[in-house]
């Protein structure tokens, strides 16, 4: 699969912060989830892309062309900012037929195509109403539509449930994979709130004080292993001694009996195990990853300057 956008030894500095360290990674088809806590290099990674500011060193593709030398492609792009930073004074209607205007749409097509992008975000029947009187979920909305308008082939989406209710976020979340699914616009959201990472994205990125430290599909990341939980109500001694004679490998934990490497047949040894034993079963099942486990072996490091050029 071809990479939408790639990072090979990209680095920024501002003045003696190091906001992006040797970054490599790539951004393919689908919605990617940019992860990390505040200053970990999300918005630097998003503006280096967009041309809104230069690396201090390494090199950036987008679409398959060097960004440096190809401004042109940038127009391919949207791009949802963080911050509010949307014209109180007109509706919703009238920007987003700027917006596409801007874009190169002719005037008759650009209200066509904000009336229909309107209606996809479901501010239709309140798109003449002045921006500066909607909530902050309406004005989310809005900002993901000016992204959207022009047809872009990636839309890179900064913090697009900052300030929130989890209503909202839920509402907002669900219209990042629908404009995936319904018009197969691929995505980058850069968060540091894992559950919208892991409840929305195909594939994740993670960054730590401005270095790439796991990247790969979600699910690589929360399948069920291959390691089983057993609590017993009692008799956990003699249980064990069953596990051994049937030469599986366990280990006691205080709270649970932890085998690893389980397969199915090793499901119906430990039922034999336990009857054997006579020790009553109180809980058995596999784990499953959680997203926040990527950062377990994360080694500990000097914490990063805020990012600045926010």
């Amino acid at each position: 699969m071809e990479a939408l956008l790639r990072a090979e030894k990209l680095t920024k500095h501002y003045g003696p912060v190091l906001a992006l360290d040797n970054a490599h990674f790539e951004v393919v088809e689908g919605v990617t989830g940019l992860l990390g806590s505040n200053g970990a290099g999300k918005s630097t990674a998003i503006k280096l892309f967009l041309g809104l500011i230069s690396p201090t060193s390494g090199s950036m593709h987008v679409l398959g062309v060097d960004a440096s030398r190809a401004i042109e492609v940038r127009s391919r792009l949207g791009y949802m900012p963080e911050h509010d930073c949307l014209p109180g004074n007109v509706s919703a209607a009238e920007f987003l037929t700027h917006m596409a205007q801007v874009s190169g749409i002719p005037p008759s097509q650009a209200r066509s195509r904000a009336a229909d992008t309107l209606r996809h975000v479901g501010l239709f029947e309140e798109r003449y109403r002045p921006i500066g009187g909607y909530s902050t979920g309406m004005k989310q909305r809005v900002k993901l539509a000016q992204a959207l308008v022009h047809d872009p082939a990636l839309i890179l989406l900064d913090e697009p449930t900052a300030g929130l209710d989890p209503g909202g976020r839920e509402e907002m979340l669900d219209l990042v994979r629908k404009t995936h699914t319904d018009f197969g616009i691929s995505l980058m959201l850069s968060s540091h709130l894992m559950g919208d990472v892991e409840r929305t994205c195909d594939r994740i990125i993670v960054l730590e004080d401005g270095h790439v430290v796991q990247q790969g599909d979600v699910t690589g990341f929360t399948e069920e292993i291959e390691t089983v939980f057993v609590e017993v109500e009692e008799r956990r001694e003699e249980f064990m001694a069953a596990l051994k004679a049937r030469g599986i490998n366990a280990e006691d934990q205080g709270t649970a009996v932890i085998i690893p490497e389980a397969t199915e047949e090793t499901y119906d040894e430990i039922t034999a195990a336990l009857v054997e034993a006579q020790a009553p079963l109180r809980r058995l099942g596999p784990r499953r990853h959680a997203l926040s486990e990527i950062f377990d072996d994360v080694p500990a490091q000097q914490p990063v300057a805020q990012e600045t050029a926010e």
